[in-house]
């Protein structure tokens, strides 16, 4: 019998991504999973919100980790966890931080090379280092979706060939350090997400952010997950809004 983090991997195919409409809590892990998600994960800006935080790592760890316990305890689908950067910068922290996470259950996480708290992204090496930490602490089958915010980072109008080219070099360096996939949000140009697959040979995954999401696509270019990040919060929270205006304004 495949383990939960066989499973999960397995869903992982190029060409035939993994849909992840993220969740935030309990209930909507719920929802989500009865719409016949194969997997569910969760997204830090809504679980935040919801716990009454801002996203950036203004949670406390502890509440984090008892969320996503929270989530794996009404669902029987893997379960893979937005952990931002890790709630620590030094490898160290790291490790630790993620064998608590990988204790909870969880199958694996999405990890960040932004700088939380600071300005840019940790510098290639350091977030290598990071990835490799992350790597000791959560175990060999966890899988590691190594976050690359480049496309976040970068304004529209100054990204480019480089924006592309750094982007590889960072997958390849993360990769090489023991990630499981490559996480690229707010890139919607499906040619560079096919270089990307291409120049790298990893498990891609993308969130477009912003618009309609063109799964055939992005599945064209190879990808192997599409998440949809904080979408499906905002989505709840303006049809919950509306709804409570309806009813309050009744007269």
């Amino acid at each position: 019998m495949s383990s939960a983090y066989e499973t999960f991997a397995a869903l992982h195919v190029p060409g035939d991504p993994l849909i992840i409409y993220n969740c935030w809590d309990p209930g909507s892990a719920v929802a989500i999973a009865k719409a016949g998600a194969k997997a569910i994960a969760s997204g830090s800006y809504g679980a935040a919100e919801s716990l009454g935080f801002h996203d950036g790592e203004e949670v406390p760890l502890d509440l984090v980790l008892d969320n996503a316990k929270r989530i794996m305890g009404v669902v029987d689908v893997p379960v893979s966890i937005d952990f931002e950067s890790g709630y620590a910068h030094d490898v160290e922290g790291i490790a630790a931080n993620l064998a608590k996470l990988a204790a909870t259950g969880a199958v694996g996480c999405n990890f960040e090379d932004s700088v939380i708290g600071g300005e840019g992204l940790y510098p290639i090496a350091d977030q290598a280092e990071r990835v490799a930490a992350a790597r000791k602490g959560a175990g060999e089958a966890f899988f590691i979706n190594a976050r690359i915010d480049l496309y976040i980072r970068t304004p529209a109008e100054k990204q480019d060939a480089s924006t592309l080219d750094e982007t590889i070099d960072r997958a390849a360096a993360y990769v090489a350090a023991g990630a499981s996939g490559i996480f690229v949000p707010f890139l919607r140009d499906a040619a560079a997400i096919a270089q990307i697959v291409k120049r790298t040979g990893a498990l891609v995954n993308v969130l477009p952010g912003g618009g309609e999401v063109d799964s055939r696509a992005f599945a064209d270019a190879g990808v192997a997950r599409i998440s949809y990040g904080a979408g499906p919060w905002f989505a709840a929270m303006a049809w919950l809004e509306d709804q409570a205006r309806s009813a309050i304004n009744w007269k």
